[in-house]
């Protein structure tokens, strides 16, 4: 999916589903809106999707309902028959088989995975054990053709207990642990990802890099070693991920 020139990979923001502190709304109307989002995408030249539970918090780490699986699954398929691009999936926080199934599901090609490998301490509690093992069984054991994008060191999050690993540590040990590409990001959603970290992780790794984070019309050529661009904030109605993606940004 990675164009030799660099991929876009726009950012649907599902509205907070049912069981979830802020949900208000009728799966048909997350549906719909959802929809929506995915069909401005492509219509705007996006090469990729990525459906994700963004308005659920606060997030519980590892610990979805059948409601939330349910209810991402309804979502996912949606868009999938609403618009013929790649497609991925998230489900927050640390849902990663959830994700996985979904995909596998609904013709997804990847999804974004949280602590893949490594512990760190999210704003959701502490993250203790490394992802990467369970879950490339589970996904072999599903028969799931779907990749698996790592965030290296990930945003909203402390990484003291790896302070004495540097980004191309951290890089080499997702890469040994055999993820497919990695996004790398800013502290906070929204926030610049570093470009000389970009370089950092792609010579460490020799796998795919991507922007997770803060890319804007005005810093986009600092990316230009990216293998790909996740764009989520800056498409919304006024910079604000909470907001519906607007055409004329």
């Amino acid at each position: 999916m990675f164009r030799p020139s660099k991929s876009l990979i726009g950012m649907v923001h599902v509205g907070a589903l049912p069981g979830t502190p802020d949900a208000s709304e009728g799966i048909e109307t997350l549906v719909e809106r959802s929809v929506t989002d995915a069909r401005v995408l492509r219509d705007a030249g996006f090469d990729a999707i990525i459906v994700e539970n963004m308005h659920d918090t606060p997030y519980v780490h590892g610990r979805q309902g059948p409601e939330i699986v349910a209810s991402m699954t309804r979502v996912t398929h949606a868009v999938r028959e609403a618009v013929d691009l790649p497609l991925g999936i998230q489900v927050l926080s640390g849902g990663n088989a959830e994700a996985v199934a979904i995909a596998h599901a609904c013709g997804g090609s990847f999804i974004r995975c949280e602590n893949f490998a490594f512990s760190h301490v999210a704003d959701e509690g502490l993250l203790p054990v490394a992802e990467a093992g369970p879950l490339l069984r589970y996904r072999r054991r599903i028969g799931a053709s779907v990749s698996i994008f790592c965030d290296i060191r990930k945003k909203h999050a402390s990484h003291a207990v790896t302070a004495d690993l540097d980004l191309a540590d951290v890089a080499r040990g997702l890469a040994f642990f055999q993820a497919d590409a990695l996004p790398v990001t800013g502290v906070t959603t929204g926030a610049e990802a570093s470009p000389s970290d970009l370089q950092a992780v792609r010579d460490a790794s020799g796998l795919p890099v991507l922007v997770g984070s803060g890319v804007t019309p005005s810093n986009v050529g600092a990316y230009a070693g990216a293998d790909a661009l996740i764009v989520g904030s800056s498409i919304k109605a006024g910079g604000n991920w909470r907001a519906p993606v607007d055409p004329g940004r």
